[in-house]
């Protein structure tokens, strides 16, 4: 039986590029300007969006990545729903998605393949997406994803630059997935946690999205290899304000804080770590930090949203089984004259 684990070093989005590195290349490529371009490059958001009518915009991204788990269609499910994640994140319904494909042939029985694009058909079936297409080529090691065209209309498109003062902030899903996956790799992790993971990253953002986008949301991003601190820090920066997180009130999934205690720490937690480093200010032990940093595959989402309207959110979130473990972890202020964006208590 083939273990897709067999000799990675990394695995989802952990595989990331430096986000500090990758700022300075992009710092030199233009930005793209047009009157339909409701969302661009400039705010580092989840995903494009393109105004097409009055009532109707496409929203536009990709994610691909090598495997997170040893079986070919739970990595091909979680890769699928991570790509899909993006589009729920802006508001959106995914439409049609492409496959992306790297795939060692000579190494790997084609089996493979078909059961990794098995589990992404059965992610997007979910979603209700069409898969009409995608590319292969030959790569080793095997990397899979998805590009994902969605819609949302206009005048309802959530982005990561809305965030006020006096906001309630909201996770979906515990953190940690970096933390296990790499604790899986060197033995360290209990198997119940490891599958534990396994499941929250194969659940759809569609339940958090659908509920989100009932109520006065103003902002939103999804939590993947940047971990929270960098993507909050994405927000509070497009948004000039600075968030205010609870450490003590931040989900994890189970066996994770003692996994940060006996050492267990990941190199894209230590990356993101230093990515926010000019704009973080905590409070809270290193362990708890680095469990904000933690590079996440398939996280869950960060809302943003008037405090008077945060409890009846979190009541419903929690009463879904894919979003149960929702929490309110902070809270937004007006911007910080020190320069933080992001303080941990």
């Amino acid at each position: 039986m083939i273990d897709l684990l067999e000799g990675q070093e990394q695995g989802g989005c952990s595989a990331k590029l430096d986000p500090k590195e990758l700022h300075k290349i992009l710092a030199d490529l233009p930005v793209p300007h047009s009157d339909r371009l409701l969302v661009g490059t400039d705010t580092s958001d989840d995903a494009g969006v393109y105004q097409l009518n009055e009532n109707e915009a496409l929203i536009v991204t990709t994610d691909f990545f090598p495997p997170v788990a040893s079986d070919p269609y739970t990595f091909g499910r979680i890769s699928a729903t991570n790509a899909l994640s993006d589009v729920y994140a802006m508001g959106g319904s995914p439409l049609l998605c492409l496959n992306i494909v790297l795939f060692p042939s000579s190494q790997m029985p084609l089996e493979v393949l078909r059961e990794i694009l098995r589990g992404g058909q059965s992610a997007a079936d979910e979603a209700g997406a069409l898969i009409v297409g995608g590319h292969t080529i030959e790569d080793s090691p095997v990397k899979y994803g998805m590009a994902v065209v969605g819609r949302v209309h206009p005048r309802r498109v959530i982005t990561n630059r809305g965030v006020k003062p006096g906001d309630a902030l909201i996770l979906t899903k515990p953190l940690g997935t970096g933390i296990l996956i790499a604790a899986h790799r060197l033995g360290m992790a209990r198997e119940e946690d490891y599958q534990e993971a396994l499941l929250s990253m194969q659940r759809l953002n569609r339940y958090a999205a659908e509920q989100m986008t009932q109520v006065s949301t103003h902002a939103a991003t999804d939590i993947t290899g940047f971990g929270l601190v960098g993507h909050a820090m994405q927000m509070a920066l497009a948004s000039g304000v600075e968030l205010h997180f609870e450490s003590s009130a931040i989900p994890a999934l189970p066996g994770v804080r003692d996994l940060l205690h006996e050492g267990c720490i990941p190199g894209g937690a230590l990356r993101n770590r230093r990515y926010v480093e000019e704009h973080l200010h905590s409070h809270a032990s290193p362990e708890e930090t680095l469990l904000l940093c933690d590079a996440q595959t398939s996280g869950g989402l960060l809302i943003a949203l008037p405090e008077e309207e945060a409890p009846d959110l979190l009541r419903r979130l929690q009463d879904n089984p894919n979003t149960a473990q929702s929490a309110l972890i902070g809270v937004a202020s007006p911007a910080s004259p020190n320069g933080s964006a992001l303080t941990i208590w």
